[in-house]
């Protein structure tokens, strides 16, 4: 059913992603589907990286553990961009469309008011990609 999984990851929280994680394992063996772990950085030195470059690093190790400790098919897709708070749903919109990814797997938060004057990194996804998209809350 589903062949390329994109799962958005924020390396400063991966410890909040525990039940999306457990479900991309799942959904990823089940269905033989490679999973690739997309994450955005600023070109700007960050507690992840000096560079984007050190940055790749840290999302391409974290995807090859991803690999090796459930026994999936992973990859690491890097995007930079000038603003990542501003720009993260345009980047991910076309990470999706550009990988050619049939669904997004990504963790979320409870719903709260600011969620109705701005939407949500993954409410916005939802509504404009054509993947399916697995909002994952806890």
């Amino acid at each position: 059913m589903f062949n390329k999984i994109m799962v958005p990851v924020d390396l400063r929280h991966v410890e909040k992603m525990g039940k999306a994680l457990s479900i991309v394992a799942e959904l990823a063996t089940t269905h033989d589907a490679d999973v690739i772990f997309v994450g955005v950085t600023s070109p700007e030195p960050n507690a992840l990286g000096h560079n984007p470059k050190e940055y790749e690093a840290r999302l391409k190790e974290f995807a090859s553990s991803k690999a090796a400790e459930k026994g999936y098919r992973t990859a690491a897709h890097m995007i930079v961009a000038h603003d990542p708070a501003i720009d993260l749903d345009k980047h991910l919109l076309e990470a999706s469309k550009t990988l050619g990814t049939d669904l997004v797997v990504m963790a979320t938060h409870l719903p709260n008011v600011a969620d109705y004057v701005w939407a949500s990194h993954g409410g916005h996804l939802a509504a404009h990609a054509q993947a399916s998209v697995f909002l994952v809350r806890g």
